[in-house]
Order: C-alpha cells, then sequence, then structure tokens
C-alpha cells in the first residue's frame, strides 16, 4: 500500500528492561528472511506456510531474551512491559506486511480499500504483561470490502498460527463512536488508541473525532460508569485489598484500580502519560511517587505470575508467592518468612492505591465530576456552623475540612479529634485534610501516645457504634499505626495458611466489626448466644481492647498469644485502664484461642473437659467476655469460616460451664446425667412397649447415654430393631442444627469397625468432623459420624445414596478401603498446598478424661488421613472410643479418645513412645507397616 506507515521507533530515553531493542528482534532481517521465502513459493498457501515458521522463530527467540533479562534483573520485570509490547509492535508489522505485499498485494488501492491498523487497550498503553491479549482495531473509512476482509482473515490466521490470543475488531469511524457512547468498556479502549500501521490520516482522524464528538462532552458520565464498573468488579473479587490470594489485575487495590485512575485523568484532561496526574492537579508529586511504585511493583509482580504460571493467570496463589519471594530475592526473619515479607510490600502498594483512590475521588467532587457523598446526618449538617467553627472545623463540598491548618498541626491531638468528629457527625472528612494528616504523622510522637486526652479520644472512637469505618479509614491514612506502633507493625501483615483470608489487621478490624454488629442487634437469629451475652452489659471497653489486641504479637517468632497478653499489660494502662481491667484485657488475649480449641478439639460430653476449662476460666465474667470474643475472632476469619457446626460447640460449652461455674463448683454427675438420658429416650419411644424401653436402655453402658444426645439414641433404637447377623443398619441424613449430615451405623462388633467406616467415608468424598463408636453388652456397635462437603456444609441429599453404597461395600468386604485410597494416588498433594509448612504434634494426654487416653495428632490434611490414623490405632490393639476432627486450611487436628484392649488408659511411657512412632509413619503414605 503506498499509505503504507510503520510503528515509530523506540523513543529516546527508551524505557524497556532490555537496553536497546534490536537485540529482541531485528526486524530487518525478518523481513528480508520472509521476503526470500515468499519469492520461491507457488501460492499464496505456501507464502504462509513458509513465513510462519520464521515469524515464530522469531516470536519466541524475542520472548526468551526478555525473559532472560527478566531473570537477570527480576526486580526490575515491571520494565519488561515495555519490551513485550515492542515485540509484538514488530510482529504485527510483519505479519501486516506478510498479508498486504505477499499474500493480498494491491498496488493501487481505492478510497474504500485504506485501512489502519491500531493498538486498543492495554496494548494500546504499549504495556503487555508476558501472555496478555493483544486487542487490536482494524479501522476502515466506509464498509469493509473483499480485499480488506481477505488481508485481515490472513493476518489473524498467522497470528493465531503464533498462538497469540487476539482480539480484534473491524469497524469503520462512525461505527466506533456510536459503539463507544453506547459501551463504556469499547470507550475505555478506544481512549488508548495507538497507531500500528497502515493509513494513519485514518487513525488521526479517529482520535479527532472522539475527543470533539464524544470524550470532551461526556466526562461525568464516564467518571461514573467508571466508578459504578470499579465497584462492581471489586464485589466480584472478594471486597477487599486484603485477600490472602488476591487478583493483581483486577482485585481491588490491583492494576485495574490504578488504570481506572489514568484513564479518568486522560478522559478529563487529556492526560497522555500518568506522570500528568501532577500536571492536572490530581496527585502531589510525592503521591505520584506512590502511584508509579505501586505500579511498578505490582506489574513486576504480575510479571513473574505470568512466566511462572506459562500462561495468563492473574491470581496470586499460595504457591506463586513462595516462587515470586525467591525469585525477587525475600529472605526469612525470625518472626515471618519470605514468603509473608513479599506479601507485606504487595498489600502495603495495595494500601497505597487505595489512599491514591480516595484522594483521586475527592478532586473529582471537587471538580464537580463526581456527585458529592451521602451524608448520615443532615441534621448535624444545619447545626454545623457556629459550634463547629469553634473547633476549627468548616465544611468544603460536602466534606469536612479545617479551618486553619496550621493551627490545627500546632497540637497533634487534634488528629484524633478530626476522626471523633467525622465519627460523631457522620460527615466524611476532605482529602485535602487527610492527605495534611498523612503527611504529618511524625507529630503523633511518644508525648501524644501518652497524652490523657488523645487515649481518652482513642477509646471512645475503639467502642463506638461507627468503629469499623472509622478504624478502617485511621489505618489507611497510618494513624492507627502511629498511634499505637504495636499495632502499625501488623498493618499489611500476611499469614501463610489457608484458614485466615485477610492480612492480620484486616481480620482484626473484621472481627471488632463483627463485635459492633452483635452490639446493634444484626445477629440477634444467628448469634443467640453472644447477642444475649451483649444485650444483658458486659465490659465493653475490655471486649474492645482485646480484640483490637488480640493477634497483635503474630509475627514476633514468639507464641502471637503470650506475646500479645505482655503488649496488652502495657497499652491498657496507656489507654486509661485500671490494673483489673488490664489484667482483664490480657488475660483475654492470652487465652484467646483456648475456647475454640476446647469446642473444636475435646469432647463435651466428657465431664473432665467442662471441669479443666472451667479451672482456666474462673469467673462467669470472663466466661461471657471470652466467649463473645471467640466468635467474633472466628467470624473475622473469613467469609463461610463460621457455621452452625461451631455454633452448636461453642454454645454448648459456654453454657455447660456456666452451669458448673455457677453450681456450686461439681457438674452433673455420670449417674445423673445417664439416668435423664433414659428417661428422655423413653419420653420419645411413646408407642415403644415397656419390655423394649427396658432391653434398649440395660444393653448400653454408660458413655453411651453421655455421649449422644435424645434424638441421635432414637435413632440406634430403631436400627437396632433393623440390624441383621449379616448386614448393618444405617441411617443418613441432615442434622440441620450443626450445618452437618448424621450417619449412624449398627452392626455386631469386630476389631477395627471404626477404621472401615471412616475409609468408606473418605472414598465417598465425606469430611468427618465428629465421631463416636460405643458397643453395647450384647456386642452391637453403635457408631455416629457427623460428615460434611469440602465446603463446610452438610453432604448433599444426592449424593447420600452413593455414601450408603460405597459403606455396604466396603463393610461387605468387596472393596478394600485402604486399595482403594492408595489407588487414588493420595500421595499428589496440590501443589498450592505444598509450601506450607505444618509441623506433625502427637500428644498423649491422660489427664483430660477420666477414663481415656487422649491422643492428638496434629499435621497436614490429606485425603484418607483419619482413615490412616485409625488403621494404626487398630492394628496396635487400641479401642477408639471417639473422633474429633477440626480442620485449619491446610492443618488437621485428629483426636482420639482411647483406651487399650483392657479398657484402660496408655500408662506406659515405652508404649506411648512406640505408638507415636507408627501414627508418623501411617502420616507418610506407603511408608510401611504400623506394627
Amino acid at each position: 500500500m503506498a499509505t503504507e506507515r510503520r510503528p515509530a521507533p523506540p523513543p529516546p530515553g527508551w524505557a524497556g528492561l532490555i537496553g536497546s531493542p534490536r537485540t529482541i528482534l531485528d526486524i530487518e532481517t525478518v523481513r528480508a528472511a520472509i521476503g526470500q521465502a515468499a519469492v520461491g513459493a507457488e501460492d499464496r498457501g505456501a507464502i504462509r506456510a513458509a513465513a510462519v515458521p520464521i515469524l515464530r522463530a522469531a516470536y519466541q527467540a524475542g520472548r526468551a531474551e526478555i525473559a532472560a533479562e527478566v531473570a537477570a534483573r527480576p526486580r526490575e520485570a515491571h520494565r519488561a512491559t515495555r519490551d513485550y509490547a515492542w515485540l509484538m509492535d514488530q510482529i504485527v508489522l510483519l505479519t501486516f506486511e506478510l498479508a498486504t505485499t505477499w499474500l493480498h498485494p494491491n498496488p493501487s488501492p481505492t478510497a474504500a480499500e485504506r485501512v489502519a491498523l491500531l493498538a486498543v487497550g492495554g496494548y494500546g498503553r504499549a504495556e503487555l504483561a508476558p501472555f496478555s491479549d493483544v486487542d487490536l482495531l482494524f479501522l476502515t473509512p466506509y464498509k469493509q470490502t473483499p480485499w480488506g476482509e481477505s488481508v485481515i482473515e490472513s493476518m489473524l490466521y498467522c497470528l493465531w498460527d503464533l498462538r497469540l490470543k487476539v482480539g480484534h475488531s473491524a469497524r469503520t469511524i462512525e461505527e466506533c463512536l456510536r459503539l463507544a457512547k453506547t459501551d463504556v468498556t469499547i470507550r475505555t479502549s478506544m481512549l488508548e488508541l495507538r497507531f500500528l500501521v497502515g493509513e494513519q490520516p485514518l487513525a488521526e482522524d479517529l482520535s479527532d473525532r472522539l475527543w470533539s464528538e464524544l470524550f470532551e462532552r461526556t466526562g461525568p458520565e464516564f467518571v461514573q460508569l467508571k466508578l459504578t464498573e470499579r465497584a462492581e468488579r471489586h464485589k466480584r473479587q472478594g471486597g477487599s485489598r486484603y485477600l490472602l490470594e488476591p487478583n493483581v489485575k483486577e482485585g481491588k487495590g490491583g492494576l485495574r484500580d490504578l488504570q481506572t485512575l489514568f484513564w479518568i485523568a486522560k478522559y478529563l484532561n487529556r492526560a497522555q502519560t500518568p506522570g500528568e496526574l501532577v500536571k492536572v492537579g490530581a496527585f502531589t508529586p510525592a503521591e505520584y511517587r506512590v502511584f508509579a511504585e505501586a505500579a511498578d511493583f505490582l506489574w513486576m509482580t504480575r510479571v513473574h505470575l505470568h512466566l511462572l504460571a506459562n500462561r495468563g493467570v492473574e491470581q496470586l496463589t499460595f504457591d506463586t508467592q513462595v516462587e515470586i519471594a525467591s525469585l525477587l530475592g525475600y529472605h526469612a526473619t525470625e518472626g515471618q518468612r519470605a514468603v509473608e515479607r513479599f506479601m507485606h510490600d504487595y498489600f502495603r502498594h495495595a494500601k497505597s492505591v487505595g489512599d491514591l483512590t480516595r484522594i483521586f475521588l475527592a478532586v473529582l467532587e471537587a471538580r464537580h465530576v463526581k456527585p458529592r457523598p451521602s451524608i448520615r446526618s443532615m441534621r448535624r449538617v444545619f447545626t454545623f456552623g457556629r459550634e463547629a467553627a469553634r473547633q476549627g472545623y468548616r465544611l468544603r463540598n460536602g466534606r469536612l475540612d479545617l479551618i486553619d491548618y496550621e493551627a490545627f498541626l500546632a497540637d497533634p491531638v487534634n488528629i484524633l479529634r478530626l476522626f471523633q468528629e467525622e465519627a460523631t457527625s457522620g460527615i466524611p472528612i476532605h482529602p485535602d485534610a487527610l492527605r495534611l494528616v498523612s503527611s504529618n504523622l511524625g507529630l503523633i510522637d511518644r508525648k501524644t501516645r501518652e497524652d490523657p486526652e488523645a487515649n481518652r479520644i482513642f477509646l471512645t472512637l475503639l467502642c463506638s457504634r461507627e468503629v469499623e469505618r472509622t478504624l478502617r479509614l485511621m489505618n489507611e491514612v497510618g494513624v492507627l499505626g502511629a498511634f499505637m506502633p504495636e499495632f502499625g507493625r501488623i498493618v499489611a501483615m500476611m499469614q501463610f495458611n489457608m484458614y485466615h483470608h485477610y492480612t492480620v489487621d484486616e481480620h482484626t478490624i473484621q472481627a471488632i466489626a463483627t463485635l459492633g454488629k452483635i452490639e446493634a442487634g444484626e445477629y440477634k437469629e444467628a448469634l443467640p448466644t453472644s447477642s444475649a451475652i451483649m444485650n444483658a452489659g458486659v465490659n465493653r471497653r475490655v471486649l474492645y481492647a482485646a480484640l483490637l489486641l488480640h493477634d497483635i504479637g503474630k509475627g514476633s517468632g514468639r507464641d502471637h498469644s503470650e506475646y500479645g497478653a505482655e503488649i496488652a499489660l502495657d497499652v491498657c494502662p496507656r489507654l486509661g485502664f485500671d490494673e483489673a481491667d488490664t489484667e482483664l484485657v490480657s488475660w483475654l488475649v492470652r487465652h484467646h484461642l483456648v475456647m475454640s480449641d476446647v469446642a473444636q478439639k475435646r469432647d463435651l460430653t466428657e465431664p473432665r473437659t467442662v471441669r479443666d476449662f472451667a479451672k482456666t476460666i474462673k469467673t462467669p465474667t470472663r466466661l461471657r467476655l471470652l466467649t463473645v470474643l471467640t466468635v467474633c475472632d472466628i467470624i473475622g476469619v473469613g467469609p463461610g469460616v463460621w457455621n452452625n457446626w461451631k455454633a452448636v460447640l461453642i454454645r454448648a460449652l459456654y453454657h455447660t460451664t456456666m452451669e458448673y461455674l455457677t453450681g456450686g463448683g461439681q457438674p452433673n454427675g455420670r449417674g445423673e446425667r445417664e439416668q435423664a438420658a433414659k428417661e428422655a429416650l423413653a419420653a420419645a419411644l411413646p408407642d415403644w412397649p415397656a419390655e423394649e424401653i427396658e432391653a434398649e436402655t440395660s444393653r448400653h453402658y454408660p458413655p453411651y447415654w453421655i455421649g449422644f444426645d435424645t434424638r441421635t439414641h432414637v435413632v440406634f433404637a430403631e436400627l437396632a430393631r433393623d440390624m441383621s447377623d449379616d448386614r448393618p443398619a444405617i441411617r443418613i441424613e441432615l442434622d440441620a442444627a450443626r450445618d452437618a449430615t448424621e450417619a449412624c451405623f449398627a452392626m455386631p462388633d469386630h476389631p477395627g469397625i471404626f477404621a472401615r467406616l471412616t475409609g468408606a467415608l473418605a472414598l465417598a468424598g465425606a469430611n468427618i468432623v465428629d465421631a463416636r463408636t460405643y458397643t453395647s453388652n450384647n456386642g452391637v456397635a453403635t457408631a455416629a459420624f457427623w460428615i460434611q462437603d469440602n465446603e463446610g456444609r452438610p453432604y448433599e441429599r444426592a449424593r447420600l445414596s452413593r455414601l450408603r453404597d460405597s459403606v455396604s461395600r466396603i463393610l461387605a468386604g468387596k472393596v478394600s478401603a485402604r486399595g482403594a485410597l492408595r489407588d487414588r494416588d493420595r500421595t499428589q498433594m496440590k501443589k498450592r498446598h505444598g509450601d506450607f509448612i505444618v509441623p506433625t504434634r502427637i500428644r498423649f494426654d491422660n489427664l483430660g478424661s477420666d477414663i481415656y487416653t487422649i491422643i492428638e495428632v496434629e499435621t497436614r490434611d490429606r485425603p484418607g488421613l483419619l482413615y490412616d490414623l485409625a488403621r494404626t490405632l487398630t492394628a496396635n490393639n487400641i479401642s477408639i472410643a471417639s473422633a474429633i476432627i477440626a480442620t485449619y486450611g491446610e492443618q488437621a487436628v485428629d483426636v482420639f479418645y482411647v483406651k487399650d484392649l483392657f479398657g484402660l488408659k496408655l500408662h506406659a511411657e515405652n508404649r506411648r513412645r512406640a505408638l507415636e512412632t507408627r501414627l508418623r509413619a501411617a502420616i507418610t503414605p506407603n511408608s510401611g507397616p504400623e506394627r
């Protein structure tokens, strides 16, 4: 084509990672090779067949050159986005030349056969991650001609042969304008047009008309559309910038948020580069440096993420976090792993993106291109005048601002007063005031931290109805960490495990927010016990302070509960707590995991469990506070972690312990509880003859009556009627109160029955969360298992028939659970689990139960683990009475209540050591025999 234009060479001051782009791809050499191959080809098919391998070799060599440079300078990987874009430019140009010069030559094109090829979207910015999509626009003056269609088709086939992901469109200028008016995604992509090759005046005409006919007239509309799009995207990605497996591109605080700021600035001001955000008044030079540093870090991370996955993935999963941290040279410290330090930096930059967004949006409000925020208390605004002016405040664009910045800074306590005014009035703080605060955090020194008025204000904010919003804003601006350096240490701190969903600071704020919602009555039905405790009245200050400090010791290299308790002893007097309340906060922090551990890892029907727990708690006041704190802590871990199963356990432990603490020091005796259970069963079976009731109540030993509730006693009584010598009686049904499915089995007892049942359930894909088995005096085994699916929900009704079939086949000896589980190759852990450090710990406890030895096994979770442990215990002549199973992400804690064959505890130290050795061997599959 006579009008053909080539892409401009890299500009002076080339910002790519590689010093000279020609080392990536020498376009003249490749062009000559294609020409030489084309001259000798017989037809178009032969030309393309000869040219594509040349293009592929050049493209792969260029990518290898860039990847090698990234490996050599991993901390500068963000610059490689320019190299990848430049390489793509050359490939697109060569492909265009191949189509127009060799495949479809047209020496004298008509006016309708003019075409301009443009890069759009991220490619239009000349930024490409290693496996990003390549978005192209074929622009024509009129409706597409057959020649143009042939050129486009041939180009696309060549690019697809190179295995490129190409997004493309062929449109006229009028079509571009019409579509951009109705589709914000298309409009955004048009905002970043970049001419590549072809008819340049055509591209310039499109750009001019977009600006004059659309962009310059619709600024506020575009802003609102992009902010709505941003909010919906955040919702899809989980709504928090502190998710532990963030989406680098689309997540809150990710690259797309930074790009949105630039798109808006460009749309409103025709800014050509992000650096012009300063020139147009959006950011100060210091704020732009934060923008640039965040962009570089996020791009660096995304480049490494693509190269590690060898495809265009955007979620920073646990396994890739470890690998990238290693590539970037992060090292472990005493309290943090290398990967946690890398992710701390990641979340710090994600937080910066949030700060910049808040500032930028307020600038838009001031320029009237974005609606002002709604104010929750209009009455407060009407009375704002003289009272607020006396305190140094004014209203500016509907936001809370300062009359005299210098006077405000003269007293650092004013920083806390500003947040108190915001919390009281409901009027958002103006970003200029927040900018002033964030740039003067150094004023919050030791004197300020020890100021009684400052601490009174802080404690008031901590216990206010708006605590979540206030704490989050103070944390975002940096005030929370400055006023309480102990908290500042955990800001953006990652917890590298699959149990927690958030960073430590975000988890803390989520837990405090839960307490606020309980107080507000939002959880009356979901959390009746905690709601009743709060309604009855507790020491609110102690509870809020304990939640603020409960994880403050993390990352220290010490037991975080013990260290946090020591920190509480220092912080609480500063906040104005007396000695008694300080000790209470410290006690709550030290024991904040105890209630959860006992509820989820011990048999609550064991009287000894309640007695020992009560000895730790000592007072009803502590029990009430610890119960609410425990519930808030678990809910704050992340969505879906709290469920009815945990609720039943916590509630049961609370009520039985409160009864013990307030009932004279002794729980109800076994005899009383056994008799009450028998009477309840008789009442639940009114149609049964008296002799059958007598037979049923006399055939079970005392632990059976204490270990099950009346509902389960009824199930086993009915199963006993259906049982035969050659087949077990089985009932599997929903236990809605516990968010689990209850599977009950009655059958003649024989050694290993518990292990066989766990194997059957594991084969069916069930997760066992609790299990109990008892043998009656007539030789019948009664076993109950509570099971859930992989999402922590009751087992699906549709899968119950498969579950029954699996159990029946194994109990009948038709399938070997051990062989079937081995065939599943359970040794293959998911790669993303492989980097978690989960040490194996095995503990024997002869004091936690009156009649059983408790064996607690803590190790990495895997399919078939419970079966292997139970089989090992059985093979070593250990009788399992009950098993309680708790999982915390990748960690499993399996607790067994056991006796030896003589019905005694495991007292011999040498036997316990030998059993521990065999259990450890069983944890690693295929490690040898169990005895």
